[in-house]
């Protein structure tokens, strides 16, 4: 089948998507090694959690197929394309499915949940979120339990993820992981290409981060001094 390459994701929604896949891991690497890598998992937490704020403000200000109006449809245009996921015709869509749209929504509310309750969380011992003098000894257990909670449903959400790439890529012969590290999608050549996306620029996503990222640590500092 030929293919012509029709640009798809813009370079801060890839950069979001592959520095997200590290940074959890790392995240995990350090709570599962405990001791002083603690101290990084508080900062790599950190550091998430801001880069999940900025996916959502992104998803409002970013390239077309980044943002939320574009992707999210309706639940039944979800079921719709999961009963269409039988046959084996490759599968182009301009940016996410609809229903990988919902699996993003997913996996950005489980992640904003787990990082605001890390926040709170403390492992009774060595270890304390920079808020839990904001909260009772019960709220700050509470929100430990929901961030340990969290965590398991995002593994689970990711093993969901990687194998219905996977079954893209194997069944119906469509490289998504291709056009998330290149920002092209390799369109059928017969296909009628999509129309006009407009793409932001990838100095508008660094300059959002970067305000995001200050405003988290900073915000969080002030508040953990009262």
């Amino acid at each position: 089948m030929q293919t012509t390459p029709v640009r798809i994701w813009d370079l801060p929604t890839r950069l979001f998507h592959w520095t997200l896949l590290l940074g959890v891991g790392f995240s995990w690497f350090c709570a599962e090694t405990g001791g002083n890598w603690m101290v990084w998992h508080e900062r790599s937490g950190m550091f998430l959690l801001a880069l999940v704020l900025f996916r959502i403000i992104w998803g409002f200000i970013g390239s077309d197929t980044a943002r939320f109006a574009h992707f999210l449809a309706s639940p039944m245009h979800a079921l719709k394309h999961l009963r269409g996921l039988a046959s084996k015709e490759p599968a182009f869509h301009v940016g996410h499915n609809p229903l990988g749209a919902w699996m993003v929504v997913t996996l950005l509310a489980t992640l904003l949940v787990q990082g605001a309750t890390g926040l709170f969380a403390t492992d009774d011992i060595m270890t304390e979120g920079p808020l839990i003098g904001l909260v009772s000894g019960n709220t700050a257990e509470l929100l430990t339990s929901i961030h340990h909670l969290a965590f398991n449903i995002l593994l689970l959400l990711v093993i969901v993820h990687v194998s219905v790439v996977m079954f893209y890529r194997f069944y119906k012969r469509t490289n998504l992981v291709k056009a998330m590290v290149l920002g092209q999608a390799d369109w059928p050549a017969g296909q009628p290409q999509p129309g006009t996306l407009t793409f932001r620029g990838a100095w508008l996503g660094l300059v959002t981060f970067g305000v995001t990222y200050a405003c988290v640590h900073f915000g969080v500092g002030f508040l953990a001094s009262l």
